[in-house]
């Protein structure tokens, strides 16, 4: 037997009422994209940013308190930062283009290969940096670098 139940709709924001103190309180800007742009640059930020986040993540294992890691989360997300004011410098049409077009397909990665392999190899050639995919298995072309990554 099923009954029916109105919607709701809550009006207004979620606010923590609890306000945190001014040496708590992050002092760092948002990063600002959406998440088209975000998941382009995932895998640089990865490598860019590696120590960064490894010490974020090992103090999220260490503490449930969310206070506890505000620091290490202001030093991921400055070095976030940090690397999107170097590609929109060195790699801004390259990426720009990737990204868009990660964003008129849904983010289906595989529609946007061509863009992908642009922005990577502007960010390669500038910044020095490479694109590595985890647990790629030992001598393995990565599906990126592939001539031909689709299967038919």
């Amino acid at each position: 037997m099923t009954t029916h139940r109105e919607g709701t709709f809550v009006e207004g924001l979620w606010v923590e009422p609890a306000q945190l103190s001014s040496e708590t309180a992050p002092t760092v800007a948002e990063v600002g994209c959406t998440s088209a742009p975000l998941e382009s640059m995932a895998f640089h930020f990865a490598s860019f940013c590696k120590k960064y986040n490894d010490d974020y993540v090992k103090c999220k294992n260490e503490s449930q308190d969310p206070k506890h890691c505000l620091k290490e989360g202001r030093k991921v997300t400055r070095c976030a930062l940090d690397l999107i004011g170097k590609l929109k410098e060195n790699c801004d049409a390259q990426w720009t283009k990737h990204w868009e077009c990660l964003d008129m397909n849904n983010h289906t990665l595989f529609k946007c290969r061509k863009e992908e392999k642009e922005f990577n190899d502007c960010v390669f050639k500038r910044l020095g940096l490479t694109k590595v995919i985890p647990e790629t298995p030992e001598g393995a072309t990565p599906i990126h670098l592939k001539e031909k990554p689709l299967y038919k």
